[in-house]
């Protein structure tokens, strides 16, 4: 990329956080959902999911440091689903139009929404994880251990944005684009978010333990609690590169249709 290119690219980036200042009930806003999730199953479904989490022994406590970590990519789904919406709104508002006429980079405009989005991303994710050691989430993760989850997640968040950008792009309003990604916020469900894939019956059980959010889940609870990890960390970034690859590559040839 070009000195101009990150010039503009920064340019756009401001134009982002400027958003984001302007209007931070957005922000909480894409943590609320993710903060209500982890409340709700916590203290309401907490008792009863915890014993079969935890053993004979199991009980809230535990299930609260089991459920973290698929809420955690609840919040980046979520997120994800923010910047798709972003996305269409500059692309049926005329703004891009306008971005035409001026001296800059064009990948910038996609390249701002994808740092914004990053940036608005972990905020987000520092609200929940707040929220969930006021509740009682106890981690044991060495400083090492915390670089490794945030670096995970922020692999996870640009890979997720990516693929929004291209969901954004590719509808032909706003409303499509808040639903076209709505799947990602279900996949912790259909995952090891919240209960452990064994629990359920045959074939999904087989999509659960495939789809791409369960070993990044596993990755981040043993990175946290300590629980093994196995092949999950290689299946995690593999995933991850696969999905930002994949976002880019495809938001790229449809921006390049814009002309």
């Amino acid at each position: 990329m070009s000195t101009h290119a990150v010039a503009d690219s920064a340019t756009m980036l401001r134009r982002q956080l400027r958003h984001m200042k302007r209007y931070p009930s957005l922000t909480f806003m894409l943590a609320g959902m993710p903060v209500v999730f982890l409340l709700l199953f916590a203290f309401v479904l907490g008792g009863a999911l915890g014993a079969g989490i935890g053993g004979p022994t199991g009980g809230r406590a535990e299930y609260i440091d089991y459920l973290v970590p698929g809420v955690l990519l609840m919040t980046v789904a979520s997120a994800a689903q923010g910047t798709a919406i972003s996305v269409a709104m500059d692309m049926t508002e005329g703004i891009v139009n306008r971005f035409r006429t001026m001296a800059i980079s064009r990948a910038s405009v996609l390249t701002g929404h994808v740092l914004g989005s990053l940036v608005q991303t972990m905020i987000s994710m520092a609200i929940v994880l707040a929220v969930a050691l006021l509740i009682g989430f106890r981690p044991d993760a060495t400083p090492v251990e915390w670089l490794a989850v945030i670096g995970v997640l922020a692999l996870l968040t640009f890979a997720l944005v990516w693929l929004s950008v291209a969901l954004g792009l590719v509808s032909e309003s706003v409303e499509t684009a808040s639903n076209l990604p709505m799947p990602l916020v279900l996949l912790p469900f259909l995952g090891s978010g919240f209960v452990p894939t064994d629990s359920m019956p045959a074939g999904l059980r087989w999509f659960a333990e495939y789809q791409p959010f369960t070993p990044v889940i596993e990755t981040l609870r043993g990175l946290l609690l300590g629980t093994p990890i196995g092949g999950s960390g290689y299946l995690a970034v593999g995933w991850c590169v696969v999905i930002a690859l994949g976002g880019y590559l495809w938001a790229k040839k449809l921006y390049a249709r814009t002309r």
